[in-house]
């Protein structure tokens, strides 16, 4: 799952929360799901052109998207995960704290 970084790419932190965000693959809704795996419902979709503030990652069902092939998912909030694969993290590893 590399990406390559270059400068269009910006890592931000979200307005005084301390978290790194990224955007969301372009062209892709993004489904936000209870659990870090596609047998946890979902309970949100993101829209086109969204940013996601991580918060930490775990281990998680693998899920191929743009950007490669992961088992990472990433935590947006409070029971709030998304597959890492859909994210452009520009890593094919942990780019935060693993989920406690």
């Amino acid at each position: 799952m590399s990406v390559e970084n270059d400068s269009s790419q910006v890592q931000s932190l979200a307005a005084g929360s301390g978290y790194p965000s990224y955007p969301v693959a372009p062209g892709y809704r993004l489904n936000v799901r209870s659990g870090p795996g596609t047998n946890y419902s979902v309970i949100d979709v993101l829209p086109l052109g969204a940013t996601v503030t991580l918060r930490c990652q775990t281990e998680g069902t693998t899920v191929s998207g743009p950007y490669g092939t992961t088992d990472i998912w990433d935590c947006v909030g409070n029971g709030r995960f998304v597959s890492d694969a859909y994210v452009r993290t520009g890593s094919d590893g942990f780019v935060v704290t693993h989920c406690g």
